[in-house]
């Protein structure tokens, strides 16, 4: 009997159970299973396998090729490969503002173009010199010399210009029997540009002059020398280049896709740093029909009166110019402040989501400035939601969380001093004790890095040469930057990441390097110079030199694109305009 009442009770208690899971746990799985699909769809994005830029919550159609988006990778926490997060409160303190992208009409607007001054190349002269000899005096002792037409630039000794007065001599008392070859040695001596008076006081006195004068052809301005006293020269040698600056030319650049908003003849209004609350009017005279394959644009230029002397060649101008399109087409529009520069690409960064603070980088490419925007002609679409205030701020966070970055195209974290202080998701808990470890960088032996400073050092020689504008020293401190780093060794890093990212660097820095080493020209030289800046801060960055350096940028720079370069000081010494602009820049980050 008792066993019965054991079975009776066993089997009501699974008849519970059964009833249990039957009302409760299939709802409950149910549920669960709901909500991890809508996680799954909430955090899920969609891109294109043909243009990785396009990110849709949704999938559909690539709106630029048509083809069917593709789910998109995603890290464990959700963000994709690129993306990354900032805390609320990181935003607060770094003011991190964001703007929707929209289009805007700029037709009848002006249009902002940046340019430089040069000499007019069709008032220019070069002063040679009609026979040769010896310079015995040099009347022009240095560069910018004004000089007038018919001014006595030299007095030459020559060989041949003797032999042939002799042969004047000679000849003038045959010339009653042998005429042809008295007037034969007299045309000789005009195609030396002796005057016809020359010749007759030759002649006249029958005594040789041992020096001959060289009268300046032109009046302007001495803009070479290119001989010095005591040269030997040759017949039709260059002595001075001679510049008449009465006209100036202002040269400036136009993207491709705004060429048609400009034609010959339109009126443009020119400003200046020198003198900032004065506009000079001049008109466009040239539009170059030959585009410059490697910066996409054609060079608009302006001639302007320079009878007071305002412009000097080299000068920094800006030019506002009416459009002439009567099309009232749109066009996609950004602050100024959302882009960051690096010297070879435009970036911004884009707030992925509008209920999250999660961000990735975009390279953007940009046309011309109108006011305080720039027009985006790739890289970004209306509805875009991206930073315009704290730019920089978030891009310092990009290189702690080792995502793409401006300075770090490819990704990989770096150490960037300073900004190593920004709460971010993944180490807001942490304490200011660990810090440090959020600022990572590749483990290298001491050994290395104090062979990647020699080149360092090298470097800043460089840079200052570039701000004494002494291109022959900077040529030299190139040539030396190169033979240092031929002996960096790379067996002393052992890890396999470091040996990549060191291999990729050393390329693009001998390549630079050997540009500078083979120009005398000083601007190519700072071209080439931020180009070989952008990837020695990545290596300083990557590897550190055991010493501070400061990273220091200059937005004007680079025909106001920006452009960086390394220091040992604080103090900003611009190397990219010399004594014009010495002081223009700020640091921007400082590598311990």
């Amino acid at each position: 009997m008792k066993n019965n009442k054991i079975v009776i009770y066993i089997g009501l208690l699974a008849v519970g159970l059964l009833l249990g899971w039957l009302l409760f746990g299939g709802s409950s799985n149910e549920s669960a299973e709901h909500n991890h699909t809508e996680t799954t769809e909430t955090n899920q994005m969609w891109t294109c396998s043909m243009h990785p830029q396009i990110m849709q919550p949704e999938s559909g159609d690539c709106p630029i090729c048509g083809m069917d988006l593709i789910p998109a990778a995603s890290s464990a926490d959700g963000l994709l490969a690129d993306q990354f997060k900032l805390t609320e409160n990181a935003m607060a303190l770094a003011n991190i503002q964001t703007t929707v992208v929209g289009k805007g009409n700029v037709d009848g607007n002006t249009l902002k173009l940046s340019g430089k001054i040069a000499e007019n190349e069709e008032a220019n002269a070069v002063q040679v010199s009609y026979f040769s000899g010896r310079i015995e005096r040099l009347n022009v002792s240095f560069t910018g010399e004004e000089v007038r037409k018919g001014q006595l630039l030299a007095t030459i000794y020559s060989p041949e210009l003797y032999a042939a007065q002799q042969e004047l001599i000679t000849a003038s008392s045959l010339k009653e029997s042998q005429p042809a070859l008295y007037k034969a040695v007299r045309n000789k001596l005009k195609l030396w540009k002796l005057s016809e008076s020359q010749i007759n006081q030759i002649e006249e006195t029958q005594k040789v002059k041992e020096n001959f004068p060289v009268y300046a052809t032109v009046s302007g301005t001495v803009t070479e020398k290119l001989v010095e006293q005591g040269d030997y020269i040759k017949q039709g040698q260059p002595l001075l280049k001679i510049a008449n600056l009465n006209t100036v030319w202002a040269n400036f650049d136009v993207y491709e896709n705004q060429i048609d908003l400009f034609e010959k003849g339109q009126e443009v209004l020119v400003t200046t740093n020198a003198y900032a609350n004065k506009e000079f009017k001049g008109k466009v005279d040239f539009i170059d029909p030959i585009l410059n394959t490697r910066t996409r644009t054609v060079t608009l230029r302006v001639v302007l009166n320079n009878k007071n002397d305002v412009f000097k060649p080299g000068m920094f101008v800006t030019a506002n110019i009416e459009r002439v399109s009567n099309n009232n087409d749109e066009v996609l529009t950004i602050p100024a402040s959302a882009v960051l520069w690096t010297g070879e690409r435009s970036v911004v960064y884009l707030k992925t989501n509008p209920d999250q603070t999660v961000f990735e980088m975009r390279e953007v490419v940009l046309g011309n400035q109108n006011g305080n925007e720039y027009e985006v002609l790739e890289g970004l679409f209306v509805g875009n939601e991206i930073v315009t205030n704290g730019t920089f701020t978030v891009d310092a966070a990009a290189q702690l969380q080792g995502k793409k970055s401006m300075m770090n195209k490819d990704g990989g974290k770096v150490m960037t001093g300073h900004e190593g202080h920004l709460g971010m998701d993944n180490n807001a808990s942490k304490k200011e004790s660990d810090h440090t470890n959020m600022n990572e960088r590749l483990t290298v032996s001491e050994k290395f890095q104090e062979q990647l400073k020699v080149v360092y050092n090298d470097y800043i020689n460089l840079k200052d040469a570039l701000v004494k504008e002494d291109s022959k020293n900077t040529s030299v401190n190139a040539t030396s930057l190169l033979n240092n780093l031929s002996k960096v060794d790379m067996k002393l890093l052992s890890d396999n990441n470091a040996h990549t990212h060191w291999m990729s660097l050393v390329k693009e820095i001998q390549s630079s390097a050997t540009s500078i080493s083979k120009t005398s020209d000083i601007k190519a030289q700072r071209d080439h110079f931020k180009h070989l800046s952008s990837h020695l801060i990545n290596a300083v960055q990557l590897f550190g030199v055991n010493e501070k350096v400061y990273v220091e940028f200059c937005p004007m720079a680079d025909n106001n694109n920006g452009a960086y370069w390394l220091s040992k000081q604080e103090k900003v010494i611009n190397p990219y305009f010399g004594a014009a602009m010495l002081t223009c820049g700020e640091v921007k980050q400082v590598i311990e």
